[in-house]
Order: C-alpha cells, then structure tokens, then sequence
C-alpha cells in the first residue's frame, strides 16, 4: 500500500483538486443496477487521466439506506450493495498506484436506528448508560404526549420521535434529519473515543482523509432550548418550504436568535481531538467539514490551524450566474481564510444540490431550488452548459483546493423528469413533495451511449429490473456519455481535461489571487490574475473586449472569442 510523503512545505490538499464519487450512482460493477466499489476501481484510470488528485467516496458503509447510506449502522463494514473490506482494500491500493489520494465520508452527527448502539438503547430503560449515547428526552404536556421542544427536521416534519416502553409511550429521541437517523449526544465521552476509534480504523487502512458530515452539528445547546427557524440544507438560512432560494450574501444577516443545534462552539474542541489523532499519521492526512454556517468568518474557525484543513465553500456554491456575487463570494472567501491561515476551497455542484448547469439554466441563474420536477420550469440546457463551464473556468484558476462533482466534467444536467414513484430521498416524502428532493443530482452515470443503463452497468444486458440503474436516466444522457465526448475538442470531458491540465502545470492552486484591470463585475465581468494566467468571465448578456494584448491559452467554449471580444456566458483564460 503507497504512503504519500508530503515533500513540499505545501500539504497536498491545500491545492488539490478533488473528485466526488457518489458510489450507488458512479460504476456497477456487478451488474445489479447499484454502483459499487468495485465499478470505482475498474473507473480509476478515468479518474487518472481526467487530472484530479484525490476522489472523495460518499458512504459505502453498512446501512439500511434509508438516507443513501447516510443513516450509518457499522462505521466499520462496507455494505453488501456496495462489496466488502477486501473490495475497498483493492481499490485503495489501485488509487494509490495512480497517484489519486482517497478521502472516505465520516457521518458523526447520528448513526441509524439499526446500529447496535440504538438498538440496546431501545431495549434499555430510560436513563441507561445505552441511551445516554443518544438524546433521550421526557415529552412535554400532559403524558409526555408533546416533543420535548420545538425542533425541525432538515428533511421535513419534527425532529422528535416517541419510543415505546413496555408498550406504553414513553421518552422521545432527537433526529435532526430522518427518523431513522438519530442524534448522537456528543456530551457523552463513549461518543467521542468511538468516533476517534473509526478514525483510526480507515486511517490504519490508509485513507488519506475524511469528508465530515453536518460538520457543524452534533454539539447541542444546553436545556434544547426552543427555536422558531428552519435550517435548509447547504444553504444554512432559515427559510420556509415556500421559499427556497437563499438571499445575496450581501443582503444576509446571521440568525438572530442563532440555532441551538448547529455551528455550537463546542464542535471545534472534537476537531482539535481529531487533529491530534490524524498528526500520528504521516502523509498529511487531512479532514473536510461540510458545514452549513452564516458567515464566512464563522467558516474560517473550522480551518484554524490546529482543527481541520478544508472547509466546503457554500458561499461560492450559493453565488450563482451573478458577477457580483461571484465576485463578493471569493473575496469574502479569501479573506476570511487569510485571517486563520488556511487555504480556501471552491465548489459548484455536490450530491445534496441541483447539477449547476441546470441551475444556471433558469430564468434565474442564481436560485437555489430544491429539486426540480416536471411540474417546475424547466432549465435551457445549452444556456445553462455554457454558463456551467464559464463558471468551471474561474473556478479552476482560483488559488486553493476544488471539489468537482461526479459527471460535472461530462456537462451532465439535472434529471429534472423524474416520476413521484421512483424518488427515493426523504426530503421529498417528508415534505410531501414540496422539496422535490435530491435524486435529480443522483442519477447514475452515463459511460458508454450505445448500451443499455448508458453502460453504467456491467452487465446490463437485458430489460429486467434486476439490472436497471437504481434511478432511471433520461434519454438525453446519450448524449452526455463519457464515450461520446472523449477526444472530442470542444467538449466538455475535454475541457475539463484541458483546464486541469494547465492548472497543474501553472501551479494555480499554490498562486494567489489579485483582481485584473478588466475586474467590473456591476458590468458583469470578473477578471483576476493568478500568476501567468488571468482568467476573465463574462457574465453580461454583451460581448465584451479582451484584454490588449491577450493571448487566449484556454476558452469555456469554441464560439468563446471572436477576434479581440468575449461572448456573453463565456470565460477565458489569457497571458499577457
């Protein structure tokens, strides 16, 4: 097994650009319709060649996916649907060899009501050691017959749950996000040496890191006081079903009270804990918080040097097709990162949002739905692509670490048709369908355009539901499959293949960032230079001039430039 040594005073994922492999939708290897580990390794060369540096895996383990394996049973097994230890094994071994660094999914927030820990809970008596590892609280009003307090679920509908006791009511436990996901009580130290246990068990395997799940929850206020807000998902505001757009970072004030379940102070004291369990290690192991905070300064405390090393940059994913919130995003960014040392990372798509081309396909390119359906306007697919890969291009030439999304480099839009009866999130059912929910995003991969499942699956050779991809694609990926854009100029496999290419050999991510000349984004254009290359976005609805003097070394799309002017929806990157 290779064991990377840093050998640069620069750690690897300070500058690193990083895969996400959501595995259920990535590769089948086996030919039952559920991606697996298995399809992972037989796609790592694809990885290899596209120019990343490390893949982030979302959760492989034993679950009874109820959640998309976010509802964790054993942190210590791979799932039957995805294949066991000795598979994964095989394909870190295989990463390895190819130079990709791998980073595993960690969900310490909650575990499922199947793991061992709830279910002897469940079979203990109120007040028991076992049920002290969970929140367990008395009801309120008459019997208990109240939730203990207010609380929302993410997904919809309250974040309580009453347990039987000898066949009568009795205590309720927390879930912040499905029933079947409750919380941990992080006041408890069991909690803490447990999940410091894991850690060591995928480190002593040799992951290289570990993506932290609802990375600014666990830690509660104290008494669970009352809270009128709703927290969303990656959007951190607090909103109502009926209204799912965020607001411009400009215009958003912290919540006022703040939540009392996320983005508490205590978190950081588990994440300096973990800090000290990955120092053991050599290799520059490294952790990612996914964490859903107001400001970016509240962000930054997440990468303070003896805590984690990468923080998931929600303010850019937010920004949408908009020139001044691209531009406030990443010098709100910058800046709050420079003031604790840290790098700063930049993504545009991850499996809890919509696909950014279809987003940015809307008559508004900076809303956020959750979900679209065929109910719901429907994004202009070619607008959309071209301004996903302008926006892919400024993104690529910012300093820092980027986190790319599965199928992102194919151009692959939102499933934005899929029928009520297939949806499987349980954000859709527990708002009644009011969020749409995720499983546009999750739509399995297309490989090969001329076979069945797009060749997602290996051996899907027939019609039988057996072999058909857990979510069915719609017939459009034809045209997106990795086989038909590969050595295809202009396409987007290969210009992605392109920009991450001369990203490494410019070094973009070690430069640093500085506002260009041409920089006016209340006229729509953001422009920046990053050592040799400056990168320039065009964001009006004009063509704009270049830079005098420009030489054009990589464009977002082959009708970008025309003589000395860069098209509307457009970027470029340009030396001097």
């Amino acid at each position: 097994m290779t064991s990377f040594q840093q050998t640069t005073a620069t750690p690897w994922w300070a500058s690193a650009v990083i895969y996400q492999i959501y595995p259920r939708s990535f590769a089948d290897g086996n030919g039952d319709g559920m991606g697996d580990l298995p399809g992972v390794s037989g796609k790592l060369e694809y990885l290899a060649e596209l120019g990343v540096d490390a893949v982030w895996l979302s959760p492989f383990y034993l679950s009874p996916q109820a959640d998309a394996g976010y509802d964790v049973a054993d942190y210590r097994q791979v799932d039957p649907l995805f294949g066991d230890l000795s598979d994964f094994d095989e394909m870190l071994a295989k990463a390895h060899k190819l130079g990709l660094r791998v980073i595993v999914d960690l969900v310490p927030n909650h575990t499922s009501d199947e793991h061992e820990w709830f279910q002897e809970a469940l079979n203990s008596p109120e007040g028991s050691a076992a049920r002290n590892r969970y929140i367990f609280r008395d009801g309120k009003g008459v019997d208990g017959n109240e939730p203990p307090n207010n609380w929302r679920s993410i997904f919809g509908g309250p974040a309580w749950t009453r347990v039987a006791e000898d066949g009568a009511p009795g205590h309720w436990y927390l879930h912040l996000f499905d029933t079947k996901q409750p919380d941990l009580n992080w006041d408890n130290t069991q909690v803490h040496a447990e999940m410091e246990s894991v850690l060591r068990f995928w480190l002593d395997r040799g992951v290289d890191g570990f993506r932290v799940d609802v990375a600014h929850g666990m830690v509660k206020a104290p008494g669970l006081p009352d809270w009128d807000g709703l927290s969303a998902m990656v959007s951190g505001d607090e909103v109502t079903t009926d209204t799912p757009q965020p607001p411009a970072r400009q215009e958003k004030p912290a919540l006022d009270p703040p939540s009392p379940f996320f983005d508490q102070d205590g978190v950081h004291e588990i994440y300096r804990a973990w800090n000290r369990v990955l120092k053991e290690y050599d290799g520059d192991r490294m952790l990612v918080a996914e964490a859903w905070v107001e400001q970016p300064e509240r962000l930054a405390l997440y990468v303070r040097p003896d805590e984690m090393q990468q923080a998931f940059n929600f303010e850019f994913l937010l920004a949408g097709w908009d020139a001044e919130r691209i531009a406030s995003a990443v010098e709100d960014s910058l800046a709050a990162n420079a003031s604790v040392g840290a790098p700063t990372t930049w993504v545009l798509s991850n499996h809890d949002t919509v696909r950014h081309p279809s987003r940015f396909g809307l008559k508004d390119p900076t809303t956020f739905p959750k979900g679209i359906s065929a109910a719901d306007e429907q994004p202009d697919d070619a607008l959309g692509l071209a301004r996903a890969r302008a926006a892919t291009l400024l993104m690529l030439a910012l300093p820092g670490s980027a986190y790319l999304y599965q199928g992102e480099e194919l151009g692959l839009p939102e499933h934005t048709a899929l029928d009520a009866s297939v949806r499987q999130d349980p954000s859709f059912f527990r708002t009644n369908g009011v969020e749409r929910g995720r499983d546009g995003c999750r739509v399995p991969l297309p490989w090969k355009a001329g076979e069945l499942g797009y060749g997602f699956s290996s051996a899907a050779t027939s019609q039988e539901p057996s072999t058909q991809p857990w979510l069915p694609q719609p017939e459009s990926f034809a045209s997106y499959a990795a086989d038909v854009e590969a050595g295809v100029t202009g396409s987007t496999l290969e210009m992605y293949r392109d920009a991450l290419k001369l990203r490494s050999e410019h070094r973009l991510g070690q430069g640093t960032h500085t506002w260009a000349p041409e920089h006016d984004p209340a006229s729509g254009i953001v422009a920046f230079s990053n050592g040799a290359i400056t990168a320039m976005g065009n964001v009006s609805v004009v063509p704009v001039e270049l830079p005098a003097g420009a030489q054009v070394v990589m464009s977002s799309g082959v009708e970008a430039v025309a003589n000395t002017m860069l098209a509307p929806n457009s970027a470029v990157w340009v030396t001097r």
